[in-house]
């Protein structure tokens, strides 16, 4: 299986407000930038679409170091999901589980693709190039959004 980083990152003017979302994934030499937005949306819901567009670009099963500056979205992956699917995707307070529709699409990759994914959290704008880069292609998806 091959191994490959993905940097992951979602932006948001105003929250919720026109947002996007960036990748990068790096196969050795080779590197991939991915990057979209909504006109409408949350800080939350592009961190979560930068994870699942990345994800999603790998064709086959991959070992992935997948680097992310989201709490929400490290936390939900790895300790909150088997609650809420446990409790009929409900929080702990009975409420519906916020983003439900990425998170089942999240889950579903996870559980679905065949990959080896060791979550890594970085410090959002500390430096990390790679975190750095995902965050200029998450601010370039917020310009696609309002068409600039």
């Amino acid at each position: 299986m091959n191994l490959i980083h993905i940097y992951t990152d979602g932006a948001c003017k105003g929250n919720p407000g026109p947002g996007g979302w960036g990748v990068l994934l790096k196969l050795g030499d080779t590197e991939k930038e991915l990057f979209g937005g909504e006109r409408e949306t949350t800080n939350n819901r592009m961190e979560m679409m930068a994870v699942i567009q990345g994800l999603s670009a790998l064709k086959k099963p991959c070992i992935v170091t997948l680097f992310l500056d989201s709490q929400y979205v490290l936390k939900g992956i790895t300790e909150w999901l088997p609650g809420w699917k446990a409790k009929g995707w409900r929080t702990a307070a009975k409420q519906p589980v916020k983003n439900v529709d990425l998170w089942q699409q999240l889950d579903a990759l996870v559980a679905g693709g065949g990959h080896q994914i060791e979550w890594r959290w970085v410090k959002g704008h500390a430096g990390d190039p790679g975190n750095e880069r995902a965050d200029a292609l998450a601010n370039k998806g917020v310009d696609l959004a309002l068409g600039r």
